[in-house]
């Protein structure tokens, strides 16, 4: 088998030009047409690179020097924002920014043969930092004392962080009370290596609208100590919580949340107000983190699906059900189904809370429900899916191409399995009648959500 030879070696500095960047928000620089993958650094610089890795397909660079600036490049006032994944895009112009999403998504698809398909300009925001309405911070003992801050990209190291730039500050805040009643206490953090420990990670919401912060302890421990002086520490220092919960995660996991709570202080659940919907959130409830951008994506999804009152629709991944209640606000009939049976629970009772009684909610496979109401006889006049990251399941597209409603709207969190499904909807009778409309829910990362809209051919 003949070697494979590449054009750069481990150590080897060279000056080259940013070509690109990746959907992670890396530069591209080639050699001979091989790639090297270089952070913090954009399109059209020159710059000095130090290469750190070599594989066969790509190699990994470090930038030594920057030799000229992109015009688009702006200064970060806090290096660790780039290097927790906190604000990756940080050093871009945030105009350079809404650009790159919408770039991203007609790369995917220029290589997917679907050049014909337009993409409308990103939808941003006026202020694209201190967006999100809910953290989730590990917590760490580091340098002699409990530190909370975020890990540093692609390990478990810990970065101790104060203010977190892209999260409401009233959140920051709170974690600042609370990492100074648990430096007060005494109370172990967990360490991942050995299992022992107390407290895993802070996790707090606050609702953008109604202002009410929930405060959730996440302890490796069934026992908190000294819960009731902490929770008392926090209702003097945070003055707009209402909920104080702990929840209990025994299992050495990766997952943060365990399926225990245990309401220390006030309230179960906090609310929140989404198109003028009110929504109960609990510790374990899915809910959009970045609401102002959120009610941009619902309201462009509900204006194209054209609805008139007359209209049955079915939201293929409910969640607690806040596409599905904003629509049937404009439909006949609402189905939604969701995997997760807490969030259908949710969903029932944010229906009977804002009195919308053409909601149906049911918990199951999407993709298995689908199939089931398409034999059942369901004939839906608009299918909205939002699925996760992976996309659609082909037995989800299947069963919507025997449905066949007159429209279908995807929204959608990773273009790449968006193409993907583009392509396999074309092949049920779907296509794509309006440009493709990015949105962008998390500004200063590369993440990018959409809308399509697609009716049968």
């Amino acid at each position: 088998m003949a070697k494979i030879t590449v054009p750069v070696h481990k150590g080897e500095v060279l000056t080259a030009t940013v070509a690109d960047l990746t959907y992670e928000g890396n530069g591209v620089v080639k050699v001979d047409n091989y790639p090297v993958f270089v952070p913090y650094v954009l399109p059209g610089e020159q710059a000095e690179i130090k290469i750190t890795k070599v594989t066969a397909k790509f190699a990994w660079g470090e930038l030594q020097q920057l030799l000229t600036k992109s015009p688009d490049r702006v200064e970060i006032n806090d290096a660790r924002y780039l290097k927790t994944g906190i604000a990756p895009l940080g050093i871009l112009s945030y105009p350079a920014q809404l650009k790159f999403k919408q770039h991203q998504i007609e790369e995917l698809l220029k290589k997917a043969h679907l050049d014909e398909l337009k993409v409308a300009p990103t939808m941003g925001m006026d202020q694209p930092y201190h967006y999100r309405n809910k953290a989730q911070v590990p917590v760490k003992y580091m340098r002699g004392q409990l530190q909370t801050g975020f890990y540093k990209r692609g390990s478990h190291d810990l970065v101790p962080i104060e203010d977190f730039y892209i999260q409401d500050p009233k959140i920051d805040q709170a974690i600042l009370v609370v990492r100074d009643l648990l430096r007060k206490y005494n109370i172990r953090a967990y360490d991942e290596r050995t299992g022992r420990g107390c407290i895993r990670t802070v996790m707090v919401r606050r609702g953008y609208y109604s202002h009410e912060i929930m405060v959730v302890l996440v302890t490796n421990t069934k026992q908190l100590p000294h819960a009731e002086e902490i929770a008392a520490g926090i209702v003097s220092g945070v003055p707009e919580v209402k909920s104080i919960v702990q929840n209990v995660n025994t299992k050495r996991t990766n997952k943060l949340l365990g399926l225990e709570n245990h309401t220390l202080w006030g309230s179960d659940t906090i609310h929140d107000q989404l198109l003028g919907i009110d929504f109960t959130i609990s510790p374990l409830s899915f809910y959009q983190v970045n609401p102002q951008q959120t009610e941009k994506l619902y309201q462009t999804a509900i204006a194209a699906a054209g609805l008139d009152g007359t209209q049955t629709v079915i939201d293929a991944y409910c969640g607690i059900g806040t596409i599905s209640l904003a629509v049937a606000k404009h439909a006949k009939k609402v189905y939604g189904v969701e995997i997760v049976p807490a969030a259908i629970e949710d969903a029932k009772q944010n229906a009977k809370v804002n009195q919308i009684d053409n909601a149906e909610f049911v918990v199951g496979k999407a993709e298995e429900q689908m199939a089931k109401w398409q034999k059942e006889g369901l004939k839906p006049d608009v299918l909205i899916v939002d699925p996760p990251r992976k996309g659609l399941d082909e037995t989800l597209i299947d069963a919507a191409g025997k449905m066949a409603p007159a429209k279908i709207i995807y929204v959608s969190c990773n273009p790449a399995t968006l193409v993907r499904d583009l392509q396999r909807f074309a092949s049920v009778g779907y296509h794509v009648v309006k440009p493709i409309q990015p949105v962008d829910q998390f500004p200063q990362t590369p993440h990018v959500e959409s809308v399509v809209v697609m009716e049968r051919a």
